[in-house]
Formats: structure tokens, C-alpha cells, sequence
């Protein structure tokens, strides 16, 4: 029995004779406990990186849905929009041959015939209660006569050169335009000054 116990009071006295072994052991099952709860750190940081860039990609895609949904919504608004303030354009365009011959009728009557004065009378009230209906749905003439010529709302059926007026300037009216709610419906034609040479 003695001889047994003999290698472990060696042991015992190595471990006194040489406490750095005994600190380095501890140290090296200290750092074994570290390394373990580094990985585990580092597996939760890695995850949490994850995490943060897939929400930042959620939140980004949120935001690109939330855009184009009110993208969607402004255009559905803007159609319904267009749609009222233009269903009539067809009808109205169809209408303008009316103004026209009313027009027309108005040029060619000899108003000095005071025979004709009531029919003049009864063509003008007819004409003026006809734009002023139109007018309640967007519909407004383009009369440019003296006005600088404007390509966007009048369309040149001649060129005269002038020295009464600005060049460009609107001398003549053919025939009147018309535009509803602001688009144009038909351009007026006109006659259009230039400088004289």
C-alpha cells in the first residue's frame, strides 16, 4: 500500500513544487470555456447580422409595395379624374359643326335688312345659350383674333405680311377653336402676319 501511495504524493508534491503547471492547466480549461462561449457569441452575433439584413430587405420590399400601391391608387384617381373631365369629348367635338353653321349664318345675314333683325336677334340668343350650356361642362372657345400666334392652340392656314401689326400676330380668324378642360379639342385656323419685305 505504501508503494501506491507513493505516486500520488508525488503528484501531490510536483503540484506544490510546480504551481505554474497547475495555473497553466486551469488557464487552458478557463480558455477551452471562453473558446466555447466565443463560438456561441459568434454564432448568435452571425445570426443577429442575418436577422438584421433580411428585415432591412423586408422593410425594404414594404416600402417598394407601399410605394407602388399608391402609385396604383394616384393613377386609378387620375383616370377617374381624366375620365369625368373628358367623357364628353367626343360628344362636345361633334357639337362644334353646330357653333359653326350658327356662326356662318350670323356672317352671311345682311344686318342692315331690318327685315332680318329678328331672325339675327333669335340666331344670336341661340348661339349665345349653346356656348354658355357648353361652358358649364369645360367647354371654352378659342377666339385669337390680335393675339400672338400660339402653334399649341392655333393652326396657320396662311401667311400675309403685314405692317399694321407684330409679325406672329394673329390677323384673321377661319374658323374658332375649342378646348375642354383645358385639351384642346381643334385648333383655330387663322390667318398669320409676317414682316413686309
Amino acid at each position: 500500500m505504501t508503494e501506491q501511495a507513493k505516486p500520488n504524493e508525488q503528484a501531490e508534491e510536483s503540484k506544490q513544487d510546480n504551481p505554474a503547471q497547475e495555473n497553466s492547466a486551469n488557464d487552458q480549461a478557463d480558455t477551452v470555456e471562453l473558446s466555447g462561449e466565443q463560438a456561441v457569441i459568434s454564432k448568435l452575433e452571425t445570426e443577429l447580422a442575418e436577422a438584421k439584413a433580411k428585415l432591412a430587405d423586408q422593410q425594404d420590399l414594404m416600402l417598394r409595395i407601399k410605394a407602388d400601391a399608391e402609385n396604383a391608387r394616384r393613377r386609378a384617381s387620375q383616370d377617374v379624374e381624366k375620365a369625368h373631365k373628358f367623357a364628353l369629348e367626343k360628344f362636345a367635338g361633334d357639337l362644334l359643326p353646330v357653333v359653326d353653321n350658327l356662326e356662318r349664318a350670323l356672317a352671311f345675314i345682311n344686318r342692315e335688312d331690318e327685315a332680318f333683325t329678328g331672325i339675327v336677334e333669335g340666331v344670336e340668343l341661340t348661339m349665345k345659350s349653346f356656348l354658355d350650356t357648353v361652358a358649364k361642362y369645360g367647354v371654352q372657345q378659342i377666339d385669337p383674333q390680335g393675339q400672338p400666334f400660339n402653334p399649341d392652340l392655333h393652326q396657320a392656314m396662311t401667311i400675309q405680311p403685314s405692317a399694321d401689326v407684330a409679325p406672329n400676330t394673329v390677323t384673321f380668324v377661319m374658323q374658332k377653336g375649342y378646348e375642354l378642360n383645358g385639351r384642346l379639342l381643334r385648333p383655330a385656323m387663322v390667318g398669320v402676319s409676317k414682316a413686309p419685305e
